[in-house]
């Protein structure tokens, strides 16, 4: 299909762009800047004479030389500062680069490398980038808002307050480098446009002590205010992004446990947004779940599902799983929360402890009635009294999932679905080979973090990773095209619908549960379709004329999304917009 029909978009990009630089500045602008690939003419218009090499590269000639130099970095940090520094030169090489070895450099611009840039992250400060919000300023917030940008300049927003960073907790103002790392992801993804961006932290003090105690911290030097005034801050800076950037989806990343899931209810019913730790978390899990059990055929209204953690990630899935077999059997929620029981330190969730629970916690605690006491505390006894065809971990206890617990999960089921979430690699719950070696090659797995594939009796079986980035990145475009007023819980479901249809294990059971992420443009596309017809049937969509065939609306979706190619320059008198 012909693209250039959507070309009049405004996020369309095929057209030229229009740039108000020139010489040295315009060299300086990572947006518009194209080092040694500048052609001729637009040397001359922009004034470049003399600024550049004379030999004219193509942007693959520029890539394999920056490849060069990324793999001459002794190690992953090295290269994530090398990778940090050619984003603020060169977008589109940036990205082209990263495209180009998408597997190779995941883990290093993202978890877990981008975990040690965070921590270190006033050590290695060279450029700030993106907006800096502190709660001892508040009356500054519009202000410093509209530094980025008029009404129609941003469509996503990522905004963190550090309290829980990627597995190594309070990290302060660094938590800014979570909100640029997860817009490089919705770009690389989705084709969000680099320039319609805003990544953002609300610096509200730390409770590091490392930090408060470091004398290059740039963070606030005080203990983190809770309560009130926290709510306040939080409260301003949404009302006030949705003021100045009324058409941008806000996206909640690593917030505390006692904030993630009540700013999520707060917001949900508001604007439109999403948290990745709870809604993304638990829309991979469960289109890998699905996948599964298309496999193992259980049927969703009889599934049942043990949940070992229930923090942020934990009841994120259990209530995306909740959702969905309300959603698909008409079931209530209430029934299908019965579906699942949950463990967290305390041992098992019962009605009992109810002032120990967190709101998102209660729903899936147990009648008491229905265990003895001595059952609730042990994850062998719950599987042991369950029988359970699902078994997730999101505990951060490594080796929980011991050999006694899966050949007891494996006694009662045929195809154990079995999923050690908990990241990084050294706090899984159980290592695939286990898995396999202990169920007799009988587990369908899908894991947090990459692992190598496994061999069972002379076969080798590529094992699933369960990544945010297959979901969250389409999630956000559909929202953004489809200006959708809420992210409606049916809305999830659909890219769940949309990601589990994509499993290479519908097709061979052999095959992992969920697609590698070098596909993720394509599944974005999907999901994103999917999310766009469920807004335009709740009646949330505003944006207008979205096709309505499913060929054409894909179509519309590819034509708006980024790509990293060199479009060619045009003069521009002044830069009314930041959109390229």
């Amino acid at each position: 299909m012909d693209r250039s029909k959507f070309q009049h978009l405004p996020r369309a990009t095929s057209r030229p762009v229009k740039c108000p630089y020139e010489g040295t500045t315009l060299l300086h602008i990572s947006q518009f800047n194209k080092g040694s690939g500048f052609p001729i003419e637009e040397r001359t218009t922009f004034n470049l004479h003399g600024l550049l090499p004379p030999n004219i590269q193509t942007l693959d000639e520029q890539v394999q030389r920056a490849y060069q130099q990324y793999s001459s970095r002794t190690d992953d940090l090295a290269k994530n500062t090398f990778m940090a520094s050619m984003k603020a030169q060169n977008a589109v090489l940036y990205y082209k680069l990263l495209q180009t070895h998408l597997k190779e450099m995941f883990s290093v611009i993202y978890t877990p490398t981008e975990g040690d840039a965070i921590q270190n992250y006033s050590r290695l400060f060279r450029k700030p980038e993106g907006c800096f919000l502190d709660i001892n300023n508040q009356d500054r917030i519009e202000e410093s808002l509209s530094n980025f940008g008029n009404a129609d300049d941003i469509d996503y927003i990522v905004v963190s307050d550090g309290e829980e960073i990627l597995g190594i907790g309070d990290q302060g103002v660094g938590a800014i480098l979570i909100s640029v790392a997860k817009l490089v992801i919705t770009t690389l993804c989705a084709g969000i446009h680099p320039s319609r961006q805003l990544p953002v932290v609300l610096d509200c003090g730390t409770d590091n002590e490392n930090l408060l105690t470091d004398g290059l911290y740039l963070g606030l030097r005080q203990h983190r205010v809770r309560g009130q005034e926290y709510d306040d801050f939080v409260e301003k800076f949404v009302n006030a992004a949705r003021q100045r950037f009324p058409r941008a989806y806000i996206h909640f990343e690593d917030f505390g446990l006692h904030n993630a899931r009540r700013l999520l209810d707060k917001y949900q019913s508001q604007i439109p947004c999403f948290n990745d730790d709870i809604q993304g978390t638990g829309c991979v899990t469960l289109a890998a779940m699905l996948a599964a059990l298309h496999v193992n055929q259980v049927k969703l209204e009889d599934v049942r599902v043990v949940i070992f953690g229930s923090g942020t990630a934990g009841t994120g899935i259990a209530d995306q799983i909740a959702d969905t077999i309300a959603t698909e059997t008409q079931k209530s929620k209430t029934d299908s929360s019965k579906q699942i029981w949950c463990l967290d330190k305390i041992g098992l969730l019962v009605k009992s402890l109810a002032k120990q629970l967190t709101s998102a916690q209660a729903p899936f605690a147990r009648e008491d009635q229905e265990w003895r006491k001595e059952e609730r505390k042990d994850l062998l006894s719950v599987i042991h009294h369950v029988e359970p065809h699902v078994l997730i971990g999101t505990s951060t206890k490594p080796g929980a999932f011991t050999e006694e617990i899966v050949r007891e999960m494996a006694k009662h089921v045929e195809r154990p679905i079995i999923f050690p979430l908990s990241n990084p690699t050294r706090l899984h719950e159980a290592q695939p080979q286990d898995l396999y070696d202990w169920t007799e090659g009988r587990a369908l797995v899908a894991t947090g973090s990459p692992f190598a594939p496994v061999e069972y009796c002379g076969r080798s079986y590529d094992i699933a990773e369960c990544n945010n980035s297959t979901c969250f990145p389409g999630v956000g475009l559909g929202a953004v095209l489809s200006q959708s007023r809420l992210v409606s819980k049916e809305m999830l479901v659909a890219a769940v619908k949309a990601l589990k249809a994509r499993s290479p294990a519908l097709n061979d059971s052999s095959r992992p549960l969920l697609p590698d992420v070098e596909d993720v443009r394509e599944i974005s596309v999907d999901i994103a379709a999917a999310v766009i017809q469920c807004a335009v049937q709740e009646g949330l969509a505003q944006e207008k004329g979205i096709p309505i065939d499913d060929g054409e609306l894909k179509e519309w979706i590819r034509a708006q999304m980024w790509e990293a190619t060199y479009r060619p320059l045009v003069r521009a008198e002044h830069m009314h917009s930041a959109r390229w």
